[in-house]
């Protein structure tokens, strides 16, 4: 067992951590301070959307406000809470709330993209916010479930230098002290969850510290997955011939020149458009011969049935570069990682498709059309993928269901390791994550959804 594991074992046994939302949420006693001016434009367009449509003695006011502020690329992620009521105030910008059994407690997750706000993600509710006495959210207050008697004396210096670890390993910065201690009792409250769910998974895969080991559950789904897989219909395709040939024992196009580099979507949800021109990378390689890298970030401007960094789907994706008339290489229409002006040149398009198909569910059929015509693209339930580090997943059906797909990905190959068999899959969170940028999924048993939205274009 990893050293970090057996420092957490004792948490496992004691109690579940409290998830990160809901220590929030515990500490709403804390005093809240004048908001920062940086979430002040995000506060405001958030309470703007809040009271859209409302009468005006339903329409609540902005005082105190607290967030935390995540950056990358040209992007900025506000996460957003303020206590309010329905009141009238002559300046809603600095009206403090008096805090009372009957305030609302709002939390708000605002998407900031070249100065243009998204809201991504609302939720209100009641909550005691009666004072208490001010307190540090440091390690131990935000772990109450916990028998701190039992833990050992020194856990907290052993956790805050494993984190210390992760902040050098993965070039973390914060913007106070306030917020490092925050994102402290994240990591350690996900420390838990990684030995949960490495308890209870069947294959032999391993979890513990990632580069989003100080992300929120609800962060990490708002940032890097799909939730538009399971909510929308998509275009229906047609369903492809099957192949005739039985699938190989083992199958991977890594070797055979048919796959890029793993590529990185940042903060953004775009993988419909990389598990996308992942299969269509494949399908121009095997017609033509030639291996190219291909735009991302065409499909993020200029496919207007998807929403860019908030989600998409492949068959949406398909339409679109067939509609465009190609698409461009990487090296033409750089990813930059949040949605623009379509800038698509059909002078510049080196490739093309001229349709595309659904694949049939059925995993030995998968792999039979996989072994002969190439890389896949498929959709997953993305459960425990925070934090793999390598190995063969195989989650429990309950926890990863089928249903409940988010996050598009691209079947490279398959085979078995130590007689369990595997899906090789292509993520696009970079090679700095998993296995070099791969995930393995166990194969045979549909889990996590694997087989459940199978597509790929067709190139004649």
């Amino acid at each position: 067992m990893a050293p970090w594991l057996q420092l957490l074992w004792p948490l496992w046994l004691l109690a579940s951590a409290v998830p990160a939302a809901a220590q929030l949420r515990a500490a709403d006693a804390q005093a809240w301070g004048p908001p920062a001016p940086e979430l002040l434009g995000p506060a405001r367009f958030a309470l703007k959307m809040y009271n859209r449509g409302r009468a005006p003695g339903a329409r609540a006011v902005l005082g105190a406000v607290r967030g935390r502020v995540r950056r990358a690329g040209q992007g900025t992620l506000y996460s957003l809470e303020a206590p309010w009521r329905s009141r009238a105030a002559t300046n809603p910008t600095v009206c403090q709330l008096p805090v009372s059994r009957k305030t609302l407690l709002c939390s708000f997750e605002v998407l900031d993209e070249l100065g243009k706000h998204m809201l991504l993600r609302r939720d209100c509710g009641p909550v005691d916010t009666r004072r208490t006495e001010d307190r540090n959210e440091t390690l131990k207050s935000t772990l109450p479930a916990l028998n701190r008697d039992s833990l050992p004396q020194d856990f907290s210096v052993k956790m805050a230098s494993i984190f210390k670890k992760f902040v050098r390993t993965y070039n973390r910065t914060y913007e106070s002290k306030e917020e490092a201690q925050w994102r402290l009792s994240v990591f350690a409250s996900n420390m838990v969850r990684a030995q949960k769910i490495q308890s209870l998974d069947r294959g032999t895969a391993q979890y513990g510290i990632t580069k989003f080991s100080d992300l929120t559950e609800e962060e990490f789904r708002t940032i890097y997955l799909n939730p538009l897989l399971r909510s929308e219909p998509g275009k229906k395709m047609q369903l492809a011939k099957p192949v005739e040939d039985p699938a190989p024992p083992q199958w991977d196009w890594r070797s055979k020149g048919a796959v890029t580099n793993v590529k990185d979507q940042g903060m953004c949800g775009s993988c419909w458009a990389f598990s996308v021109t992942g299969n269509v990378e494949g399908q121009w390689f095997l017609k033509r011969g030639t291996l190219l890298s291909l735009s991302e970030q065409e499909l993020l401007d200029c496919d207007k049935l998807d929403k860019a960094c908030l989600g998409g789907l492949p068959s949406n994706a398909y339409s679109a570069i067939k509609n465009l008339g190609g698409l461009e290489t990487e090296e033409d229409y750089t990813y930059q990682g949040h949605m623009q002006a379509c800038n698509f040149s059909a002078q510049k398009a080196k490739v093309y498709i001229n349709d595309s198909v659904e694949l049939s569910q059925n995993e030995q059929k998968l792999a039979a059309w996989l072994a002969k015509r190439g890389p896949i693209s498929v959709a997953i339930n993305a459960f425990g993928m925070q934090f793999y580090r390598r190995g063969i997943a195989h989650p429990l059906r309950p926890l990863c269901s089928p249903w409940l797909i988010d996050h598009a990905v691209l079947l490279v190959g398959y085979g078995n390791r130590s007689a369990t068999p595997f899906w090789a899959i292509k993520n696009s969170w970079g090679a700095d994550w998993g296995e070099e940028g791969y995930y393995y999924l166990y194969r045979g048993s549909g889990v996590c959804g694997v087989n459940t939205m199978a597509s790929s274009a067709v190139v004649d």
